[in-house]
């Protein structure tokens, strides 16, 4: 479920939709879209008469050309593991990439497939070895993600070879779900990231316990990886996580920018 406001009225919610087999970027305001020209991340104005949301198919927000993500960054899922000195970083493939309303795909042979609840940072500039005062000048702004992962294939847990880099365990086709929007400047240290299984609560945590916030990650990336416009970054899960199976509903939500609902099925 998109959805626009969120206590302040400084917040935008662009959107990347498609119509009439065209995909577009716009701005989200309640139920309709304002369609933008230009750059999604440069210049850009409003084009023609706003469209009804639900003439439309949300697709994920952007085109990154890097998924990266943080490992290990609550307090509540590291457990008794010792707590990271920087961030922990691994790729996702962009083709695990999966549109708000698209299925989850549990490939064939994965055995203990879960969720993540995660907040999603959306570069806006490009950074390369950006300070950690300076890297907020080049975050666009931020959504939401689910990084699922089929925890044998991450783990060896039931007796089959650990992937080396997680490259199906987290990065299977569908496995990435990203979306609905795009929130700029929302305050995220108040916001709360949640995590429903069939409308039931698995996951519900402050934004703000991440242990290293948007501006550390960026900045630490930024000085072995060049960031660009457009590219994403999921930072971390809280709690704890367990499996999903085909049939289920999973959305994650996090307070202003929306809800990322997704259906489970077989791939």
């Amino acid at each position: 479920m998109a959805q626009s406001g969120s206590g302040s009225d400084s917040v935008t919610h662009y959107v990347r939709f498609e119509k009439g087999g065209t995909t577009s970027y716009g701005i989200l305001d309640g139920d309709s879209i304002q369609p933008v020209e230009g750059d999604l991340f440069g210049d850009r104005t409003p084009s023609g008469d706003p469209i009804p949301l639900s003439d439309v198919n949300l697709r994920y927000p952007c085109e990154p050309s890097k998924v990266l993500c943080v490992g290990l960054n609550y307090k509540s899922h590291i457990g008794e593991r010792a707590t990271p000195k920087v961030p922990e970083i691994f790729y996702k493939p962009p083709t695990a990439l999966l549109d708000p309303g698209g299925e989850i795909k549990i490939p064939a042979g994965a055995k203990d497939v879960h969720y993540e609840a995660e907040f999603v940072i959306v570069i806006g500039k490009e950074a390369k070895s950006v300070s950690v005062d300076d890297a907020p000048n080049h975050i666009f702004g931020y959504t939401c993600g689910n990084d699922v992962s089929d925890r044998n294939w991450q783990n060896g847990t039931k007796g089959d070879t650990k992937d080396v880099q997680w490259w199906r365990a987290k990065g299977a086709d569908t496995f990435g779900p990203l979306g609905p929007s795009i929130a700029t400047s929302i305050d995220y240290d108040k916001a709360r990231i949640q995590l429903r299984l069939n409308g039931e609560v698995k996951q519900s945590q402050l934004v703000s316990d991440l242990l290293f916030g948007p501006a550390q990650i960026v900045s630490h990336v930024s000085h072995y990886v060049t960031l660009t416009p457009g590219d994403v970054i999921y930072t971390g899960t809280p709690g704890s996580t367990s499996p999903m199976k085909s049939g289920d509903a999973v959305e994650v939500e996090v307070d202003g920018i929306g809800i990322l609902e997704n259906t489970v099925g077989e791939g």
